[in-house]
């Protein structure tokens, strides 16, 4: 089955956003916390993931890269890590350098390696001189062999470093994502007094993006971030912190019986707690059944010749209750 990401509209509400972030302010719809995991919980599923730690660790590009989303040509066969761990999404195509480096400073005790995401050619390898993206895929769904029910709390946990603005693509809006792929029902709100299940399963894609806001658009005239989470219940993207201290990040997010999903964001590398908990949602108005996988999004204006912000992950975990 293939697993892609969509990316519809993130330009759009970036700008609106963007300027309560010009304002200083941030805007956290509420939720309800009941029945909450928190991203770190259960077991730890070495199978997947992957702390970056192999000095030999090597990622294999097959070119062209997939650009399904803007021709419908996916150019099998994909990208891969040579651990199997990781692909290209065929939908988007991978960026355009996997590979692993040093630790960024302040990083995890012991960690010696990390993964770098960034990308210059995010389209069709023709400049389209609009905003793009690529993907990286966790290869959770096929390592294991199929889906994971939402009944198991799925649950993973990314550590991302942001670098120091002077790094950043100049432009503002989102640079990166983190997020994850379901399958669910959408909930019809429309019945008065109780919910009900179309029969359609559907596939979706709730997350992070890192958003970027140049000096010359804040009103103290210097660079900001912030994240947006997508989505709320009717599809909405939704204001998240504002930034305020760069360097490592501690970001998860987990998915239960429930059908909910649920973030958390921390700045530093401490274990999530109940603190770290953003809200709740049914991302799109559906009620996730299937966790597939998490990926990563790097995105730029694509113009053939400015890179995207040189993005660092490490410590990629997923956990899940069942044993």
């Amino acid at each position: 089955m293939r697993t892609f990401s969509s990316g519809r509209g993130i330009g759009r509400f970036a700008w609106r956003v963007g300027l309560l972030a010009v304002m200083g302010l941030s805007f956290l719809p509420s939720a309800s916390a009941q029945g909450l995991v928190i991203p770190g919980s259960g077991t730890l599923v070495d199978t997947v993931g992957d702390h970056f730690e192999d000095e030999t660790w090597n990622y294999v590009p097959q070119l062209p890269k997939g650009s399904g989303s803007l021709n419908k040509v996916d150019n099998f066969p994909a990208g891969y890590s040579a651990n199997g761990r990781w692909s290209e999404s065929t939908y988007r195509g991978q960026p355009c350098l996997v590979q692993r480096v040093p630790t960024p400073p302040g990083g995890l005790k012991d960690s010696k390696g990390a993964l770098m995401l960034r990308t210059l050619k995010t389209g069709t390898g023709y400049p389209s001189y609009q905003m793009q993206q690529d993907d990286l895929l966790c290869n959770i769904n096929t390592k294991m062999g199929g889906y994971v029910p939402v009944d198991w709390n799925p649950n993973f946990v990314v550590r991302v470093y942001l670098p120091p603005f002077e790094q950043w693509e100049d432009r503002s809006g989102p640079s990166f994502g983190v997020r994850a792929d379901l399958l669910g029902h959408e909930v019809d709100n429309n019945v008065r007094f109780r919910r009900f299940l179309n029969n359609e399963l559907e596939q979706y894609w709730p997350g992070f993006f890192i958003c970027h806001q140049r000096k010359e658009e804040t009103a103290d005239g210097k660079p900001s971030a912030y994240f947006i989470m997508r989505a709320g219940n009717r599809g909405e993207d939704l204001m998240g912190p504002v930034i305020k201290e760069l360097g490592w990040w501690t970001l998860g997010m987990s998915f239960t019986g429930d059908g909910k999903v649920h973030y958390f964001a921390s700045p530093g590398l401490d274990q999530l707690t109940k603190a770290d908990y953003l809200g709740s949602y049914f991302p799109h108005g559906y009620r996730a059944e299937r966790f597939q996988t998490f990926f990563f999004n790097v995105v730029n204006k694509d113009d053939g010749k400015t890179w995207s912000t040189p993005w660092v992950v490490d410590d990629c975990m997923f956990y899940m209750t069942k044993k």
